[in-house]
């Protein structure tokens, strides 16, 4: 369970002030696929950013699992963002020089290890259709199978709530839709996804669709 409250988040631009996030109050429960839209400066990445404990608000509560995260420590968030949220990022972000297989264990350095890590590896690999790729570097992979390889290294730590930013943003349609239906696919079978997005065709495969602008919420439909 994701829960804001009255979350208020500003930046300096220059003389001028840009309210990012005016008051926004949020429930999104589990096993829900919620998409976020909004015209550039509507606030949906700062959300995105808020709900991913990559930024603070200068004011409001926000609970994730029941834990007030304005409570913890820098390393308890540091532990929260590995183990609770996988992210998915609209450029992959994997690192060059590693395979498809050794992107994938690449969170796991950062927690306790165990032994099954490159089993689940291997079967996060395989369900999203990339056995054969598994030996691959980055380079060596389309754009589809790149974001396949990053959906499986955002599950690799079991964790509570997928966050997508813009995850298809780099790719063709029909790819595009191959990786909307892995993701449905993966909320059929449990997970909660949040993800942000401009495409209204892309938002249509979410069951409840948010939308932003000045830093409000401005409707919250579900599907």
């Amino acid at each position: 369970m994701l829960e804001l409250v009255d979350i208020r988040k500003q930046f300096a631009n220059g003389d001028d002030v840009v309210v990012a996030l005016n008051g926004v109050s949020l429930s999104i429960a589990n096993n829900e696929f919620v998409a976020i839209m909004g015209s550039s400066g509507s606030g949906k990445s700062t959300l995105m950013n808020v709900l991913g404990c990559l930024d603070t608000p200068q004011s409001g509560q926000y609970f994730l699992d029941n834990q007030d995260i304005a409570s913890l420590d820098d390393d308890t968030l540091s532990q929260i963002r590995n183990q609770k949220i996988g992210f998915i990022f609209q450029t992959f972000h994997l690192l060059p020089k590693l395979t498809a297989l050794e992107n994938i264990l690449l969170p796991l350095r950062f927690s306790d290890e165990d032994s099954s890590a490159n089993e689940r590896a291997k079967e996060l690999i395989d369900r999203v259709g990339l056995s054969h790729r598994m030996h691959h570097k980055p380079f060596e992979m389309s754009g589809g199978q790149r974001q396949r390889v990053a959906i499986a290294r955002a599950l690799i730590n079991q964790p509570s709530v997928i966050l997508a930013d813009e995850p298809t943003g780099n790719l063709d349609s029909k790819t595009s839709n191959e990786i909307m239906q892995l993701l449905t696919e993966l909320h059929q079978s449990g997970q909660t996804i949040v993800m942000v997005t401009h495409e209204e065709e892309i938002a249509e495969y979410a069951k409840r669709v948010i939308l932003m602008k000045d830093g409000n919420i401005q409707s919250d439909q579900h599907g």
